[in-house]
């Protein structure tokens, strides 16, 4: 199974966008790419704009070469709903676009499943449901916290399987913080986990000390199930700076274990660029004139 990021916070873009290609089956999973709209102050820099432009035409390409897009939920880093011509002729498989979810994806699901009208193969509702392809399965988990409480809703994640061949997107569980975000880990025992790591860049202000605590001790349980053989930690967590100091248990466990303890950026052997938390030091390397954000964080 081929296994490629194709944009990430570590990437230096909001998104955990990524393909994987089976013999019967090429997949998309989250075809989307973003910034955060302010930090530090700060608008994104030139050279987020940048990298952004180039991770999107990287998405495009390798959707034009899939067979299947899957979305987990509706927040923008994870779909386009401006850009349908990726989705034409595709199978396409959604998060449930009205049960358990929040006021705003409702709205921007009703939206993104107008404006592709007729272009897709065919669209699918995948919560807590299976399919197959030949002997390549997709099954997903049912609705889960994005986050530690349903405020902005729910995600469903995804498993990728073929043999003994495994991969699991977990999408937007910002930890994992809540038990039921790691239920289908531990139930599934994939190979290879791509998790979205603690929202620690907001710890005080969005995210607790205790939420830290859980999500590290959660990492720590997907650590000790046997099948894993290698975890990618991304997205949220990879807005701090100090993204390996938030989770030094989990690296001694994953040590311990003979695990490969990566980023997005690592797994594609090249090293992190956490450009959204360098904006700072962006600015004074390449000084560019702004007005400044009220808002302290996005």
């Amino acid at each position: 199974m081929e296994i490629v990021p194709l944009a990430a916070d570590s990437l230096g873009t909001r998104s955990m966008a990524t393909y994987l290609e089976t013999p019967e089956c090429r997949i998309l999973i989250d075809p989307g790419v973003a910034l955060g709209p302010s930090r530090y102050g700060l608008p994104p820099h030139p050279a987020e704009f940048r990298r952004m432009e180039a991770h999107w035409e990287a998405i495009k390409r390798h959707a034009a070469r899939a067979d299947l897009l899957i979305i987990t939920h509706y927040h923008y880093d994870h779909h386009d709903p401006m850009d349908q011509e990726i989705f034409k002729g595709k199978v396409v498989l959604v998060k449930h676009p009205t049960e358990r979810i929040n006021y705003s994806q409702k709205g921007r699901a009703r939206f993104l499943l107008e404006q592709l009208g007729g272009l897709p193969e065919r669209i699918e509702y995948a919560d807590g449901r299976e399919f197959r392809f030949g002997k390549t399965v997709i099954k997903f988990s049912p609705p889960v916290f994005h986050g530690t409480n349903d405020k902005l809703g729910y995600v469903v994640q995804a498993l990728v399987k073929r043999g003994d061949e495994s991969f699991l997107h977990t999408s937007d569980v910002e930890g994992p913080s809540v038990d039921d975000q790691i239920e289908f880990i531990l139930k599934e025992r994939p190979r290879v986990v791509y998790l979205d790591g603690p929202l620690s860049y907001m710890l005080g202000f969005r995210y607790s000390q205790a939420s830290l605590e859980r999500a590290v001790d959660n990492i720590v349980r997907v650590l000790e199930e046997r099948k894993v053989e290698c975890l990618i930690v991304d997205h949220h967590l990879l807005r701090d700076l100090k993204w390996r100091e938030r989770i030094a248990p989990a690296f001694e466990k994953a040590e311990e274990r003979g695990i490969r303890l990566v980023t997005a950026a690592e797994f594609l052997g090249k090293e992190p660029e956490l450009l959204e938390a360098r904006r700072r030091e962006l600015y004074r390397e390449e000084p560019v004139k702004v007005k400044r954000a009220r808002r302290r964080e996005d």
